[in-house]
């Protein structure tokens, strides 16, 4: 059994950590590009379609709403093993980073579509009004009237899904995504090495609070209230 070594053992794995440091930043950087790119025009669909929308489709709601809601049931890890099929179609391999993206993208798009939903359905339908009584055309309408509005909500929304991200790479770690969660338990629980563990946990505490700044400091600057 490995043993805990000190916390002199962490300079011996800081190569390793900072692997799995950028592993995590790469599955951010590829997944919500994608997320936002995918999400935000579902999550406006739905907005539009669904009953006492901008132009109600009961149908076409239906089926969109399910889909959502049929990926956000899935626990990330049985939807990471339920997708490996995909994913090696996608990108030819279901191990590594790369192909930890394919689920991860997936899981992103369903959570973040339902906030962007929920974001859209807390602007005042009076701005709304407002812009169709003069004449704006639907599609402008929601371009410059209900995303802009939206946008502190949005901001906020995409940071919880980033956040979410850095707890799901300790799952990642099952098909060989890496990750710094992933590192935390190889080290922490497997290796019982509690120095390792707790430097790894220290720096999840730290990017997650990063992110969290950085999101709140969007949101102020984009809402005109503050």
């Amino acid at each position: 059994m490995p043993g805990d070594g000190g916390f002199a053992r962490v300079i011996d794995v800081l190569p390793e950590m900072l692997a799995a440091l950028g592993e995590t930043g790469l599955m951010v950087l590829i997944t919500v590009p994608i997320a936002i790119v995918v999400a935000v025009p579902a999550g406006v669909l739905m907005w539009v379609a669904r009953p006492g929308g901008l132009r109600p489709a009961p149908r076409l709601y239906l089926v969109v709403n399910a889909t959502v809601n049929l990926v956000r049931s899935f626990p990330f890890l049985v939807l990471l093993i339920a997708m490996i099929p995909i994913t090696r179609l996608i990108v030819g391999t279901s191990v590594g980073t790369l192909a930890v993206t394919v689920p991860l993208a997936v899981n992103a798009v369903a959570y973040l579509s339902r906030f962007v939903e929920q974001n859209l359905l807390q602007v005042s339908p009076g701005v709304i009004e407002a812009a169709t009584a003069m004449g704006a055309s639907k599609r402008r309408t929601i371009w410059s009237v209900l995303l802009v509005e939206a946008r502190p909500a949005l901001a906020g929304s995409v940071t919880i899904m980033i956040v979410s991200f850095i707890s799901y790479s300790a799952i990642a770690g099952l098909v060989g995504g890496g990750g710094i969660g992933d590192f935390a338990i190889r080290y922490g629980y497997y290796r019982y090495e509690t120095a390792v563990m707790i430097t790894a946990v220290l720096v999840m505490i730290a990017l997650v609070q990063l992110i969290q700044l950085a999101g709140t400091l969007t949101v102020r600057r984009l809402d005109k209230r503050l």
